[in-house]
C-alpha cells in the first residue's frame, strides 16, 4: 500500500504546474490557468537559511543552505527605524540577538552592533561553532552582494502594516540587482506573505513576480473554492503551516492549478507524508535531510 502511494506521489511530481513566467521550479502569472505538464522540480526552501544546523537568517545559514543544496534561500524581512530591509523573522531583535526592543525603532547601524549567533550555541549545543559568534544581522542588499544571480530567493514581506513602504522598497532592491524580469531565466524571486494587502500592493507594482499567500490555521484546514479562486489572481500558489492540512487539502489546491508549499517541515516521516500528498515544494530548517527522504522516496525506498 505505501510503495502504491509513492508511484501516486511520484506521479503527481512529474505532473508540474504550467504558469507563463518561469522560474526554477515555479512557473507562473498570477490570474491566470495553469494545467498539467511535465517536470516541475520540486522545491527545498532552505527555511531562515539551514537554520536547523546554524542561527538562523545570518550569511552562515544562507551558504550552509546552498551547500546543502537547497533551491532557495528563505528570507523574513523587517525594516530599520532608517529605512534598511533586514533579514530578520521577528519584529524585535530579542530572540535571536544579544539585544532587546522593536527593529523599527533602531538604526541599522544600531543593529550591526548585536551578536545574531552566539544565541544559537547556547540553544543547540550539539551544532555550536565558534564562527558563529559574534555573526551580524544581514541587510537584504548584503544578501544579494553576497549570492548574486546565482542565486534564488523566497522573500516574505512580514508585518508590512507596520512598515509603509516595504513593498517599494524590496522591488527597488529587486531590480537593482536584477532579480525580476518578464524573462523567465531572469526571475529569482518568489515572494510570499500572509498579507493578502501587501501581496496585491506587490502584484500592483510589478505582476510579474510570483506571489504565494501563506496561511496558518489553529485547526484543521479546509479551503474553499472561492479562496482558491480568489487566490489565482494574484498568486500562483499557498503555503499553509503543514501540522493543520491533509492529502485531500493538497489535493484540491493542486487541483485548482496551484503550487503549494507548507512549512516547516523538519522531521522525516512528514516530510515522506508531504510527498506522498504530492506537494510541490515544502519549507524545512534541514534541507539536507529532505534531499536524502526525496531520494529514498524516488528510490521507492
Amino acid at each position: 500500500m505505501k510503495k502504491n502511494l509513492r508511484k501516486t506521489a511520484l506521479l503527481c511530481l512529474t505532473l508540474g504546474l504550467t504558469l507563463q513566467v518561469s522560474i526554477p521550479g515555479v512557473a507562473a502569472a498570477a490570474g491566470k490557468s495553469s494545467s498539467p505538464t511535465t517536470e516541475t522540480k520540486l522545491l527545498n526552501v532552505a527555511h531562515r537559511g539551514a537554520s536547523g544546523h546554524a542561527p538562523e537568517h545570518t550569511i552562515a545559514a544562507y551558504e550552509l543552505g546552498e551547500e546543502m543544496k537547497g533551491d532557495y534561500i528563505e528570507i523574513d524581512l523587517q525594516m530599520t527605524k532608517d529605512g534598511h530591509l533586514i533579514a530578520m523573522h521577528d519584529e524585535t531583535v530579542n530572540r535571536t540577538t544579544n539585544g532587546t526592543g522593536l527593529v523599527k525603532e533602531k538604526t541599522l547601524e544600531e543593529i550591526k552592533e548585536l551578536d545574531a549567533g552566539s544565541w544559537f550555541n547556547e540553544k543547540y549545543p550539539e551544532y555550536a561553532k565558534e564562527e558563529y559568534e559574534g555573526l551580524q544581522v544581514p541587510t537584504l542588499e548584503e544578501v544579494f552582494e553576497r549570492f548574486g544571480r546565482g542565486a534564488d530567493y523566497y522573500i516574505e514581506t512580514k508585518s508590512p502594516d507596520v512598515y509603509p513602504g516595504m513593498e517599494e522598497k524590496l522591488l527597488e532592491l529587486l531590480e537593482e540587482y536584477k532579480l525580476t524580469g518578464v524573462n523567465g531565466r531572469s526571475s529569482h524571486v518568489i515572494i510570499q506573505s500572509f498579507s493578502q494587502e501587501s501581496l496585491l500592493k506587490m502584484h500592483e507594482l510589478n505582476s510579474q513576480i510570483p506571489l504565494v499567500q501563506l496561511k496558518s490555521y489553529r485547526s484543521p484546514a479546509t479551503i474553499t473554492e472561492e479562496e482558491i479562486k480568489e487566490i489565482k489572481e494574484y498568486a500562483v500558489g499557498v503555503g499553509p503551516n503543514f501540522a493543520r492540512i491533509d492529502k485531500a487539502y493538497v489535493e484540491k489546491v493542486r487541483e485548482n492549478g496551484l503550487h503549494i508549499h507548507p512549512y516547516t517541515i523538519n522531521e522525516k516521516d512528514d516530510l515522506r507524508k508531504a510527498l506522498e500528498w504530492g506537494v510541490t515544494g515544502v519549507f524545512t530548517n534541514f534541507p539536507d535531510r529532505f534531499n536524502e527522504v526525496l531520494k529514498e522516496f524516488k528510490s521507492g525506498k
